[in-house]
């Protein structure tokens, strides 16, 4: 059939085509037309701080860094037991401030050498290797590990108190007068043949004594971890190579039905006080940390080709069964030989401790800064440091034995400061425990020339601050020591300007408190 159109008909049909064609034009950028750019840096008042959710924050790197400073037999502080108050302040300022200047983050004290204190006690005796006698007090009286706290945290270093567990007077300790263990609890200490003294480990107020001066230091002081060394039972050599003298408990054991081998009896000691320490400190404070420090070797033979001493069957010392149960939240042991040492690999030792850290707990190697074995003793420590690293990854760190290591070798310090340690590093984070998480701070900036100056609020928890700042893309890090609460920072970096502030604080477990972003024009 066909339809024709009319004049009138094709005239409408004529204005609907020419409508449609003028609602479907081509948009100005799709017919070769350039839409005007928009520039990205719009000038904006400023702005206070945003939260923002999604922001991603570059990672800090984390590494344990810290020095064994020994006080028994003056190895290290003080350098002399009848130095005045003001040179033993003096003294540890001056190793404080080289630790900072190396990039280290944390300092290991030994402040119990041989039941003593080089602190206020009410459970033992005014050390001999701070006055020069048993029980005198420093004059002018001043606390020395409350001192040490003091200054190792104002400069963003952790502290760790060293206690020696079973150790109840050194040869080099001085006249034994009325003031020192061995007179006030001579019923639980043993004489060895090399002069020294030493508490019976089986003896139940050998281990009071030991807890009660661990929890006295946990309750009255900031410490940041309860550190013990390698001497439980004493090396035989100490007995000129007899066994130790423990007669009087073994029998006691023995008569009241005790079935297991001597050997195992005396292993069986030190884990009940292992163990009880780690659950007294965590029930005091969760967020301090417990390390121990073992001898290197747990038997010859493990790994496959490891030759030397036993410290299961010598000191009876099972360390490998505390850091499988979890006993230690940093363990450290003393891997004093060179990486190519054949019959003691600093390798092959590390991995097999690595290997046996089923719980996930902080292995940091002990290094022999001060003596280790090598026609290049710098380069075998950088050396060490480089293989810690690639073993352990994320969670790596080491403690160097001892400070003298450094403060004698300038060469030493040099290599840390330009190479190994040539960033600062937070201490890795100690996620197993729990902690109070830090706020977020109250960060406000202003402009000022061609620089920004920045202010945050300080936190009387935090032990460090990290400072983030973006430039383009880029991001800039800086770890900062809780003193510092305001930065300058410049405006531009590499022709880019500066867009973004963050500022977050650093708790005693190593968690990174909340943050707002600052927006800066």
């Amino acid at each position: 059939m066909r339809f024709r159109l009319s004049f009138f008909q094709i005239l409408l049909l004529a204005v609907f085509v020419v409508s449609c064609a003028t609602k479907t034009k081509k948009s100005p950028s799709k017919s070769g037309i350039k839409k005007p750019v928009v520039k990205t840096e719009v000038k904006l008042p400023p702005k206070p701080a945003v939260k923002l959710d999604n922001i991603d924050l570059p990672e800090i790197k984390r590494e344990f860094r810290a020095v064994w400073i020994a006080s028994v037999a003056n190895i290290n502080w003080p350098s002399r037991n009848n130095l005045s108050v003001d040179q033993q302040k003096q003294e540890a300022i001056q190793l404080l401030n080289l630790l900072v200047d190396l990039n280290f983050n944390a300092v290991i004290l030994q402040v119990r050498p041989s039941a003593d204190a080089l602190y206020k006690s009410q459970h033992e005796p005014w050390s001999y290797f701070l006055t020069g006698q048993i029980g005198q007090a420093p004059y002018p009286e001043y606390d020395p590990l409350q001192f040490w706290i003091e200054e190792s945290h104002k400069r963003g270093l952790e502290f760790h108190a060293w206690l020696n567990p079973f150790r109840a007077h050194h040869s080099n300790g001085g006249q034994i007068t009325s003031e020192s263990m061995v007179k006030k609890s001579p019923e639980n200490i043993i004489k060895l043949k090399n002069g020294m003294y030493w508490f019976d480990p089986a003896d139940d107020k050998t281990q009071d004594q030991a807890s009660k001066v661990v929890k006295d230091i946990v309750s009255r002081y900031d410490v940041d971890g309860i550190h013990l060394d390698d001497y439980f039972y004493p090396y035989a050599e100490y007995n000129g190579g007899k066994d130790f003298p423990d007669y009087k408990t073994w029998s006691v054991y023995q008569q009241s039905g005790g079935t297991l081998s001597r050997a195992d009896w005396r292993r069986g000691n030190v884990n009940k006080f292992v163990k009880r320490i780690y659950d007294e400190i965590k029930a005091q404070k969760n967020d301090v940390k417990f390390g121990i420090s073992p001898f290197g070797i747990w038997k010859p033979g493990f790994p496959a080709g490891i030759k030397g001493s036993s410290q299961y069957d010598e000191l009876y010392a099972d360390a490998k069964l505390w850091l499988n149960q979890g006993w230690v939240d940093y363990f450290t042991p003393q891997l004093y030989w060179p990486v190519d040492s054949v019959g003691q690999s600093f390798p092959l030792l590390l991995q097999w401790w690595s290997d046996e850290n089923t719980k996930g707990r902080h292995l940091w190697p002990g290094l022999n800064t001060v003596a280790v074995k090598s026609s290049n003793p710098v380069s075998e420590i950088a050396r060490e440091i480089d293989v810690t690293r690639q073993i352990l990854k994320k969670n790596t760190g080491e403690v160097h034995w001892s400070i003298a290591g450094i403060t004698k070798n300038y060469a030493m310090q040099q290599e840390l400061k330009t190479n190994s340690y040539k960033e600062k590093a937070l201490i890795p984070e100690t996620t197993w425990l729990a902690s109070k998480e830090l706020p977020e701070l109250n960060v406000t900036w202003k402009k000022q020339s061609n620089n920004v100056s920045i202010n945050w609020n300080k936190q009387i928890e935090a032990l460090s601050y990290v400072i983030y700042l973006k430039y383009g893309n880029n991001w800039q890090t800086e770890i900062l020591s809780p003193e510092i609460i305001s930065k300058n920072v410049a405006s531009e970096s590499n022709g880019k300007k500066l867009s973004t502030i963050v500022v977050r604080s650093v708790n005693k477990l190593g968690k990174l408190g909340g943050y707002k972003v600052v927006l800066v024009n």
